[in-house]
C-alpha cells in the first residue's frame, strides 16, 4: 500500500458530493459546476477545437504530415512558393488543443512537388518522399532527425530514376521498413512500390515493383500499415480502368515487397485518395473525391491474406473540394476526416464510426472560416488531438494547421478536488479526500515522488496539460 498527500500525522479533509457517473475508490475526481463529482475521464470534455495557426507565411503546396512519436512533435513538409518552391520541412509542438511552430527548414533547395511523409519508429526519424524538378523531376528521399523544435537532414537518395508522381509514404511496423508508393511516369505512370531501410541519417531501396500495370495519375495516392495484418495497403485512382477507385495489398519482405490482386472499392471516376488504419476495428478506410460529383467518400476496407475487401461507399459531403484529410482517432475510436467544403467555402471535419463494413459520420465542425486546399492529417497520440495543415485559399494560400481533440479531457486546472476514499455508483453519495490530505487507496506508487494528475484520470510522474499536482 502507497500513501499520497501530506503529513500522516495531520487529520485529512473530505468532501461528500453525488457521483455522476460511477466513482472507483482511489480515482482521481474532479468537482462539477453544479456541485456533483465525476471521475476525470479522457472523454468527458466533449470536442476542443484550437486556433489555426500560420506556419509559413506564404503559399504553400503539396502537403504532407506525421507525427513523431519519438520527440512528440508533428512535422509538416510542403513546396514553399515565397522561397522558390523549395521543399520545406515545419516542426510543431501540440499543447491540448494548441499548436506552435518552429522556424521552417528546407529540405531540397529545388522545386518540390507531391511531398509525402512518413515516421520510422524504428530508427525514430522522419522520411520524406518527393518529386524532385532539380534532378528531372526523379522520385526522392531524405531522412529527418526532429530536436527540439527543429529538422536537420542527411542527404538526398533517388528511389525512381523516371519522373514520379503522385506519391505516397508510409511505415511497416512489423518488418521497420518505410515504403514509398508513386506512379512512374516515365513508363506509362504505372503504378510502383518501393521499400526503403533508415541507417542514421541515410535511406537505402530495394528494388522497385510495379502494383498497377495500367496508369496511377491523379493528385494523390494513399499508402497505410495494417498493424492487425502486417500489410501495407495502397488506393489510388487506375488510369487503366476507367479511372476506378482501387486498392491493393502489399507483403514486405526483407527489402522486397509483392502484391496481391487489385480490388476495386468504387466503380467511378474518382481522385485524390488518402488512407488510415482503424487499430479499434483492424479497417483501413480510404476517403476520395468522386470528380464528377466533386463530392467527398469514404469506404472500409478489410484486409484478408493478401486481398482486400471493401464495403458501400459513404458520403462524407456532397459539396467538397478536391483533397481530403483522414486520420483515426484512438481515443474515440473514430475516424476523423477533413475537407474543403464547397456550399460554405468553409474547411470542415466529420467524425466517422465505423461499425462492421460500413462507417456512418456525425454532423460538419467548421475548422476553417474558407476556403481550403492540399490538406494533409495526422494524429499527435501525445496530446491525442489530430492536427489538420493545409493551404488557406482565404488568407493568401499561407501554410496553416489546427489542432483538434475529438475527445478532450474534463481535467481544468481549477475543478480537481482530490481522490476518491471509496466506490460510488451514479447517484450515490461519494466522499472524496479533498487535495492534500493522505490517500490509503493507491498502489505501485514510489515514495518521495511528485505525482501528477492526467487528463485520462491516471496519476504519473510527468505533469500533463493542465499541470495538476496531486501529491507526494
Amino acid at each position: 500500500m502507497k500513501f499520497l498527500g501530506k503529513d500522516p500525522n495531520i487529520i485529512d479533509a473530505y468532501y461528500t458530493a453525488t457521483a455522476e457517473g460511477a466513482i472507483t475508490a482511489g480515482k482521481p475526481v474532479i468537482v462539477e459546476a453544479d456541485g456533483d463529482v465525476t471521475e476525470i475521464s479522457a472523454t468527458g470534455g466533449g470536442q476542443d477545437l484550437g486556433s489555426a495557426v500560420v506556419f509559413e507565411s506564404a503559399s504553400v503546396r503539396f502537403l504532407g504530415s506525421t507525427f513523431d512519436s519519438n520527440e512528440n512533435k508533428i512535422v509538416i513538409v510542403y513546396r514553399d512558393a515565397g522561397n522558390s518552391f523549395y521543399g520545406t520541412a515545419v516542426v510543431g509542438t501540440v499543447s491540448g488543443s494548441t499548436i506552435s511552430f518552429g522556424t521552417p527548414v528546407v529540405y531540397n533547395s529545388a522545386n518540390s512537388s507531391y511531398n509525402a511523409t512518413t515516421f520510422d519508429s524504428n530508427a525514430n526519424k522522419v522520411v520524406v518522399a518527393y518529386r524532385d524538378a532539380g534532378n528531372s523531376n526523379r522520385g526522392t528521399a531524405i531522412v529527418g532527425t526532429v530536436s527540439g523544435t527543429s529538422i536537420s537532414f542527411g542527404s538526398e537518395e533517388v528511389f525512381e530514376t523516371g519522373e514520379t508522381y503522385p506519391i505516397a509514404a508510409t511505415f511497416d511496423s512489423s518488418n521497420n521498413k518505410v515504403v514509398i508508393a508513386y506512379g512512374d511516369e516515365s513508363n506509362s505512370s504505372k503504378g510502383k512500390a518501393i521499400v526503403g531501410t533508415v541507417s542514421g541519417t541515410s535511406i537505402s531501396f530495394g528494388s522497385e515493383t510495379e502494383f498497377n500495370s495500367g496508369s496511377t495519375p491523379g493528385n494523390q495516392i494513399s499508402a497505410s500499415f495494417d498493424s492487425n495484418s502486417n500489410k501495407v495497403v495502397i488506393t489510388y485512382r487506375d488510369g487503366g480502368n476507367s479511372n476506378y477507385g482501387t486498392g491493393v495489398v502489399g507483403t514486405v519482405s526483407g527489402t522486397s515487397i509483392s502484391f496481391g490482386s487489385e480490388t476495386v472499392f468504387d466503380s467511378i471516376y474518382i481522385d485524390n485518395t488518402s488512407s488510415t488504419f482503424d487499430s479499434s476495428n483492424n479497417k483501413v478506410v480510404v476517403s476520395y473525391q468522386r470528380v464528377s460529383a466533386t463530392d467527398i467518400y469514404a469506404v472500409v476496407g478489410t484486409v484478408s491474406g493478401t486481398s482486400i475487401s471493401f464495403g458501400t461507399p459513404a458520403e462524407v459531403d456532397d459539396s467538397a473540394g478536391s483533397y481530403s484529410g483522414i486520420v483515426f482517432d484512438s481515443v474515440t475510436n473514430k475516424v476523423i476526416v477533413s475537407f474543403d467544403d464547397n456550399s460554405s467555402s468553409n474547411g470542415q471535419l466529420r467524425l466517422g464510426t465505423v461499425s462492421g463494413t460500413s462507417i456512418s459520420f456525425e454532423g460538419a465542425v467548421t475548422f476553417e472560416s474558407g476556403e481550403v486546399d492540399y490538406i494533409s492529417s495526422t494524429l499527435d497520440s501525445n496530446s491525442n488531438a489530430a492536427v489538420i495543415a493545409y493551404s488557406d485559399a482565404g488568407n493568401s494560400n499561407y501554410g496553416t494547421a489546427v489542432a483538434f481533440r475529438a475527445a478532450a479531457s474534463n481535467l481544468t486546472s481549477e475543478n480537481y478536488i482530490g481522490i476518491a476514499e471509496y466506490a460510488a455508483s451514479d447517484t450515490e453519495t461519494a466522499t472524496v479526500l479533498i487535495k492534500g490530505g493522505v490517500s490509503t487507496t493507491q498502489s505501485s506508487l514510489t515514495p518521495g515522488q511528485t505525482y501528477f494528475v492526467q487528463g485520462d484520470g491516471t496519476l504519473g510522474l510527468t505533469a500533463d496539460d493542465p499541470s495538476v499536482t496531486a501529491g507526494t
